[in-house]
């Protein structure tokens, strides 16, 4: 994860920099915060990926004399499907729809996102897949 961490923090470096030409030749608040803003999220993301590669060490992506078959094996568990982000989206259009309807629309729709965002980070603690055999 190392690469992909270094090539993340280029892109904040270069966003970065873009920013500032952006600022002297435009002076345009909204162009700058935007390229701002791109600038962090390019740094956050490049500096969690080299705290996560120094954490759990060399891949089989990251050594230079690797196989193919190195990378085989299990990569861990996915959830097949759920009917959670659905119900994410529809409650996050609820709570969007009181901006127009009421506050309390508001408060419910934020309500029941919450829920449903808890109940899709624990799916799998709740119901642990089934190992196939």
């Amino acid at each position: 994860m190392k690469v992909e961490g270094i090539i993340f923090s280029f892109f904040g470096l270069f966003a970065g920099a873009a920013a500032l030409v952006y600022w002297f030749w435009s002076k345009d608040p909204t162009g700058t915060a935007a390229l701002t803003l791109t600038t962090g999220l390019g740094f956050l993301v490049g500096g969690y990926l080299m705290f996560t590669g120094r954490r759990i060490g060399m891949r089989p992506q990251d050594l230079p004399d690797a196989e193919i078959a190195d990378g085989a094996g299990e990569l861990g568990h996915f959830t097949p499907g759920s009917y959670y982000p659905f119900f994410i989206g529809a409650s996050a259009v609820t709570a969007a729809m009181g901006f127009v309807f009421g506050v309390w629309l508001i408060v419910l729709g934020a309500v029941l996102v919450v829920s449903f965002v808890t109940c899709l980070v624990f799916e799998n603690f709740w119901h642990p897949p089934v190992p196939e055999d």
